[in-house]
């Protein structure tokens, strides 16, 4: 008898989660809310992880031909000056694989090409997963302000704001290798993509919800327009329309379980972590192809669950630990010598897992 699964959420876990479900002979129904798949997005990187979960659903070579190698890059202070350099290299050499740099959209669309269009139901939000009693396994997949787990572990577990804000979009243009400016209490980032375009970000401690609509580029001008050349030349050719902003957010206290009942969390839903990393979206397709390969090697859903809990809950909660620990470094106000040196030790070191 076919197994039936529900994913809550079309993003990049929910529709890897999908796509391995329906490999392995489940009957699979995404429910998203929106209305389609993101035209616009920013850029992602791919870790040689997130590449070797793509592999397993068979969309890894797609998004190694699309993509952009990352070739290099460096920490730089606001005038310009080196605070280290980003060795690359010495993931491809560890790893056989290179980090790649591809838009959002453009991984959505490999994704949800690689499935029949009746999969995913869009404009479904589902409100409470109670309605979903008819499916063997749930898959949550609903992100940062996740309703199944509110429903699940209660609204203890919840987003906590780190007091710093984030603005994003993309410029015509290429700007070079990856670039992480940090300054004080502020940063801006530029990472090249796979159209030959940029794709920057900018951070700042600000309290949380304040906006300045219409005048989000004067604000980002007065943050970092006296930054070296390279920041400025990204903000003289962005366009006030395309400026996105948003809070930052990480999920406190952790979870002690990414399981209950037949429901698992995968991606924010689960482990949402500030963006310092660069980790959200690789660590969500690893939860997606890891709770759909646990649940069909395992011929009861409750065993399946739980090896996916096991798996997948320590790991991705050191890497939100990590990127904490990362983002108050990077937003300290003082002391940023000491940071620097900081930054460089960890880097020299080894950075995160790939």
């Amino acid at each position: 008898m076919t197994r039936k699964a529900a994913i809550v959420g079309g993003g990049i876990g929910g529709l890897a989660a999908a796509i391995h479900l329906r490999d392995r002979g489940w009957h699979v129904e995404v429910f998203e809310r929106s209305t389609a798949l993101p035209a616009t997005g920013t850029a992602l990187g791919l870790w040689p992880g997130a590449l070797r979960a793509l592999d397993t659903i068979g969309v890894g070579a797609a998004v190694r031909d699309l993509g952009r190698a990352q070739t290099g890059g460096a920490f730089l202070r606001p005038d310009g000056s080196r605070i280290a350099p980003i060795d690359v290299s010495a993931i491809e050499r560890r790893t056989g694989d290179a980090v790649r740099l591809l838009s959002r959209p453009a991984l959505l669309g490999l994704l949800g090409g690689a499935l029949d269009e009746s999969v995913v139901r869009f404009d479904s939000e589902v409100a409470d997963i109670g309605e979903l009693a008819g499916y063997d396994a749930v898959i949550a997949a609903d992100g940062l302000r996740s309703r199944a787990r509110a429903a699940l572990f209660g609204p203890a577990y919840r987003p906590r704001y780190v007091g710093a804000t984030t603005w994003r979009g993309t410029v015509d243009g290429e700007a070079g290798p990856v670039t992480e400016t940090w300054g004080e209490g502020a940063r801006f980032g530029i990472t090249p993509r796979e159209d030959g375009r940029t794709n920057w970000f900018a951070c700042a401690l600000a309290p949380e919800g304040q906006r300045s609509p219409g005048a989000e580029i004067p604000l980002l001008r007065k943050h970092f327009g006296h930054w070296h050349r390279e920041v400025r030349k990204v903000i003289d050719r962005m366009g006030e329309d395309e400026v996105l902003r948003h809070d930052l957010h990480y999920l406190d206290p952790p979870l002690p379980s990414y399981v209950r009942g037949r429901v698992a969390l995968i991606g924010d839903a689960a482990h949402a972590m500030t963006p310092d990393l660069g980790r959200g979206a690789c660590e969500a397709l690893v939860d997606g192809v890891t709770v759909a390969r646990c649940l069909a090697e395992h011929p009861n859903v409750t065993d399946g669950l739980a090896a996916y809990d096991a798996l997948r809950r320590r790991p991705t909660q050191r890497l939100a630990r990590t990127a904490r620990v990362v983002n108050r470094m990077a937003n300290a106000r003082r002391f940023n010598r000491l940071r620097d040196a900081a930054l460089r030790l960890a880097l020299a070191v080894g950075g995160p897992p790939d």
